[in-house]
């Protein structure tokens, strides 16, 4: 998505997956910032990339956090 300041890397049926997806949404939301989701089964470059890391976010490009996404601290880089 063009424009969106913050890549979520995920894949299907990973819980941790559903947590960062609402924490984002509900930072983005708040923000007026827009995010795009990106399920890593699509490529096996991202499969090897962040397999075993997901979910990572990453932030104006560069990334951010893996596994969890802690709702403050993202809320801190997008300010």
């Amino acid at each position: 998505m063009a424009g969106a300041r913050v890549t979520l890397f995920t894949r299907p049926g990973c819980h941790l997956c559903d947590d960062a997806r609402t924490v984002v949404d509900r930072v983005c939301a708040d923000l007026g910032e827009r995010y795009e989701e990106v399920d890593i089964t699509t490529s096996p470059n991202l499969q090897a990339a962040y397999g075993e890391e997901i979910p990572v976010t990453l932030v104006d490009g560069q990334r951010h956090d893996f596994w969890r996404v802690e709702e403050s601290r993202l809320r801190r880089a997008l300010a």
